[in-house]
C-alpha cells in the first residue's frame, strides 16, 4: 500500500492557492477541472514523486464547510482492489463505498475518517459480489 493523498475541500480555490503555494510553498503539480461535475481538483506537492494535497474546489458551493466537512479523505494505492476490501472485511471493516467499478473504494476509519482506496495501474474488470454491492452509509 502507497499514500497518495489528503483531500481538503475550500471555498475559494484563489485564496487557497495563496495559502498553499505562495505562503507554504508547495507547487501546483496537477489541475483536473470538471465541467460537468461543475468542480475542480488542484494537486499540491513538495514535489511530483510525493504524496499531495488535492483541493477540491465546488463552483457552485457559495457557504464555508461546517468542522468535519472541509476535510474529504486520506487516500491509498492498491494492488488488489477486490483482495484488499475482501481481507478488510473480513477483519470487520464496513465497505461503505464498495468497488463495484474495479479502481475505488471508500472505508471508515474508527474515528470516522473517511478513507479512499484506489486500484494502482488501471481498473480491475468487475468482480462480484462488488460489482452489485450497494453503499453503505456516508464516505
Amino acid at each position: 500500500m502507497r499514500y497518495l493523498h489528503t483531500m481538503l475541500r475550500v471555498l475559494d480555490l484563489e485564496q487557497a492557492l495563496d495559502f498553499f503555494v505562495n505562503k507554504l510553498g508547495l507547487v501546483e503539480i496537477q489541475r483536473k477541472d470538471y465541467e460537468q461535475g461543475r468542480f475542480s481538483l488542484v494537486f499540491l506537492g513538495p514535489t511530483p514523486d510525493q504524496p499531495v494535497v488535492e483541493l477540491t474546489w465546488n463552483w457552485d458551493n457559495p457557504e464555508p464547510y461546517p468542522t468535519g466537512r472541509f476535510f474529504g479523505h486520506l487516500a491509498f494505492g492498491v494492488d488488489d482492489i477486490y483482495a484488499t476490501c475482501a481481507r478488510l472485511q473480513s477483519l470487520g471493516v464496513i465497505i461503505n463505498r464498495p468497488p463495484r467499478d474495479g479502481r475505488m473504494a471508500f472505508i471508515k476509519s474508527p474515528d470516522g475518517h473517511s478513507i479512499e482506496l484506489l486500484q494502482n495501474g488501471p481498473s480491475l474488470p468487475a468482480q462480484e459480489p462488488w460489482a452489485s454491492m450497494p453503499n453503505t452509509g456516508e464516505w
